[in-house]
């Protein structure tokens, strides 16, 4: 219908000659994809569906976020606790979870202690300060700066615990103590005088 502002006459021909409503169709038409020009479609996939490589992107982000918030569940906002191991709890160098791991494989018992570990390593560890500390007096004295199984034997047989405790142990490369026998050696009588007589020995 076209209005024109002007002559009334040219109006009324306009409206004689535009179609009465009842013959205009109240939905519009609808509009098909494959009309459009291929241009358009490509430009209409690209736009609408993401691509593979932002959804990976996307998820990996969303697991990093995860993780870093502490993982999943109810523990989500906790940060995780460092590992202590049980030596340091002890107060202890020698390993307990290593010993806790060979008393188990050795089938000792059928049941092992959480304590027995440490009270074994605790030991272990207190007579190999002592064999240590006995062996580096006697490489100082022997004015050397490192130790040697010749110290540790040294230090063992000098002490009387030690030596009793290892009394069947031999150590390779240690040697024997100084000593030498009172009957190697000379006895002189008197005045610078040796006695020429046999002495009868008890035993």
């Amino acid at each position: 219908m076209v209005i024109h502002f002007g002559d009334p006459r040219e109006t009324q021909v306009s409206n004689q000659n535009a179609p009465s409503p009842s013959y205009i169709d109240p939905k519009p038409p609808k509009s098909n994809l494959t009309n459009l020009p291929p241009k358009s479609i490509s430009n209409v996939s690209k736009v609408s569906i993401p691509s593979k490589q932002k959804i990976e992107k996307s998820a990996t982000m969303s697991s990093a976020a995860v993780a870093a918030k502490g993982g999943r569940g109810r523990g989500r906002g906790k940060p995780t606790a460092k590992a202590v191991s049980r030596s340091s709890k002890a107060g202890l160098q020698f390993p307990v979870g290593r010993v806790a791991r060979f008393l188990k494989k050795g089938r000792y018992a059928e049941r092992v202690g959480s304590g027995s570990p440490v009270y074994l390593s605790a030991v272990l560890e207190y007579l190999a300060a002592e064999v240590l500390e006995l062996a580096g007096n006697a490489a100082r004295d022997n004015k050397k700066n490192r130790i040697i199984p010749r110290h540790i034997q040294l230090a063992v047989r000098n002490d009387e615990e030690l030596s009793k405790l290892m009394g069947g142990v031999t150590i390779a490369n240690g040697g024997v103590l100084p000593n030498i026998n009172q009957s190697l050696l000379s006895r002189k009588a008197g005045k610078g005088k040796v006695e020429t007589g046999s002495t009868s020995q008890e035993f």
